[in-house]
């Protein structure tokens, strides 16, 4: 009787374990969609603008996914290879998580995803929320410039309408979509004052996601299109007295796919030529330095939530802009890293630089946060530490009960599963991987059980388990399972103590909570079919008992 209720616990602890690993990786996914910044309710105030435009127009040529090396390749992108040769240029880092909409809201604010307050993840989602921080067009429009856009209908979403004067929208992604886009930004270039014109061209993210990926001919044949539109923009333009910029929001891996800390994908290219540029090829920049900078040329203020500096030695401005531009950024920053500290860490003394390098600030608002985080992973790391100790101490008392046979069942599950993922189909252990949520859930799921299918089947050979009695060859199959999901509940511990249970006021390392992510997965549907395998080991020990038995009964 005893023996039958330990098995029904085991049963029922794997189906509660089941349970608890699907609310957790969906509570993991539902946290990052519903992440808003410190600042979304406290938006530090813009400060004083910094006087006159220096251009006549500043075009803003985005196109999506186009990835820093490709960028590089003349014979690809000819018309960008030769703005090059006339402009400036830099190689441009951003930061995961490496979607499109955290990269537009990063190029637009000039702040990080952690504290711009545009969503950190668009899989699979379309509920995008309007900034509350300040941004490039709202700083433009209220320096009484005409603005446009032209491009993908999130941006009809994301930036405030009251700050946009000429607009076209498209939900279409591909080459005849950017026709269209294009074609409405030319007929401003030729007919309106709008200042700033955000041309956002899609074709190339397209080819990476549909298309064969990055590493696909289609990919290049992208990108020369997009060259070629981008010919047709500058064929408009005056650039003694207009400015074209041509960036990126990120880069693809080579299947295709972003969103992870992959290096490609944090890689982008910044050209910029025309009015008040200086011509050079200058060291690295941050994505977080293109809304100040712009801002600069067109005599607006600093985005009052930006994290960037102006690329004052990519430029010649007017003396008197140069001469306001470290007062206010002095202000600026003072304002964001006062908001920062009363949201982030209320009470807590915080001593204002008085240095007018953004450096000095963003250092300030790295500390507030690192001392938040790091309290945090000394109680998680003590709770980790407790956990696994339990988990040894109790492995090593059954050990003459055949854990070291469990042990090895969850090993070869999870090398069957990274075999596969990793070398089999090619996959980087990053968000660049997802091509969306159902899809990695069937993906993983699909892959960790018939892992797991496989180590059981050929430990329990080896072991000689179907010859036992059918509740201890149960009891055997049922500990396989628990202690399989402890070898691959290992990331998601690792996860916990950097990052939490779920992202709440920090973003995530983005490795470890994608591991984890993984890892729940598995063992979501290791807990699954454990029960079912017991009961197979339970119906194949019986079948294998009978003849013995009726060998013994006609003895």
């Amino acid at each position: 009787m005893k023996s039958r209720l330990r098995l029904v616990l085991l049963v029922l602890l794997s189906f509660a374990i089941a349970a608890a690993a699907y609310f957790w990786a969906t509570g993991m996914i539902d946290s990052n969609y519903a992440y808003r910044s410190p600042l979304k309710d406290t938006p530090p105030q813009p400060a004083a603008s910094l006087g006159e435009p220096s251009t006549g127009r500043l075009v803003f040529v985005l196109i999506d996914a186009l990835r820093y090396d490709t960028s590089l390749k003349e014979s690809v992108m000819p018309t960008l290879a030769s703005l090059r040769q006339i402009g400036a240029s830099a190689l441009m880092h951003s930061r995961p998580p490496s979607f499109s909409e955290p990269g537009y809201s990063t190029l637009l604010t000039g702040a990080w995803p952690e504290i711009n307050d545009g969503p950190v993840f668009n899989l699979d989602y379309e509920e995008i929320p309007t900034f509350t921080q300040d941004n490039l067009f709202s700083a433009t429009h209220r320096s009484g410039l005409e603005t446009a856009v032209s491009g993908y209908y999130w941006f009809e979403k994301l930036i405030p309408q009251s700050d946009v004067d000429h607009s076209f929208y498209t939900p279409g992604e591909d080459a005849a979509a950017d026709r269209e886009v294009v074609d409405a930004a030319l007929a401003w270039l030729q007919s309106t004052d709008a200042a700033l014109i955000l041309i956002h061209i899609d074709q190339v993210d397209y080819a990476g996601h549909h298309e064969g990926g990055a590493a696909s001919p289609n990919w290049d044949a992208a990108a020369s299109r997009s060259d070629a539109l981008l010919s047709e923009i500058l064929e408009t333009m005056d650039l003694e007295n207009e400015t074209i910029v041509v960036l990126s929001d990120h880069g693809q891996i080579d299947a295709g796919g972003h969103g992870g800390q992959d290096p490609i994908v944090l890689l982008e290219p910044f050209v910029i030529a025309g009015k008040g540029v200086k011509p050079g090829t200058y060291a690295d920049i941050q994505m977080v330095d293109v809304a100040p900078t712009f801002a600069a040329l067109l005599g607006a203020n600093i985005p009052a939530s930006a994290q960037g500096r102006v690329l004052e030695e990519m430029l010649t401005l007017p003396p008197q802009v140069s001469a306001v531009i470290p007062d206010a950024t002095r202000e600026q920053q003072s304002r964001l890293l006062t908001a920062y500290a009363a949201s982030f860490a209320p009470g807590e003394k915080v001593d204002i630089p008085q240095s007018p390098q953004v450096a000095d600030y963003q250092a300030v608002i790295t500390s507030i946060r690192d001392r938040k985080i790091f309290a945090g992973r000394v109680w998680r790391s003590a709770v980790a530490a407790l956990f696994l100790a339990s988990v040894v101490s109790l492995l090593w008392r059954q050990r003459k009960q055949g854990a070291g046979a469990w042990l090895l069942t969850g090993l070869i599950t999870a090398l069957l599963f990274n075999f596969r993922y990793a070398l089999l189909d090619g996959k980087v252990y990053s968000l660049s991987s997802i091509i969306g949520v159902t899809d990695l859930i069937v993906y993983v799921g699909v892959t960790s059980a018939v892992s797991f299918l496989l180590a059981w089947l050929l430990v329990a050979l080896s072991k000689r388990i179907f010859r036992l009695s059918a509740s201890p060859a149960t009891r055997f199959t049922l500990l396989q399972g628990l202690v399989t999901i402890l070898v691959l509940f290992f990331p998601v511990l690792l996860s916990f103590v950097f990052n939490g249970s779920v992202v709440t006021r920090t973003l995530p390392d983005y490795l470890t909570s994608y591991l984890a992510l993984l890892g729940l997965i598995q063992i979501l549907f290791v807990s699954l079919l454990t029960p079912i395998l017991a009961g197979v080991t339970a119906l194949i020990a019986r079948i294998s008992a009978k003849p013995q038995n009726q060998g013994e009964a006609h003895g």
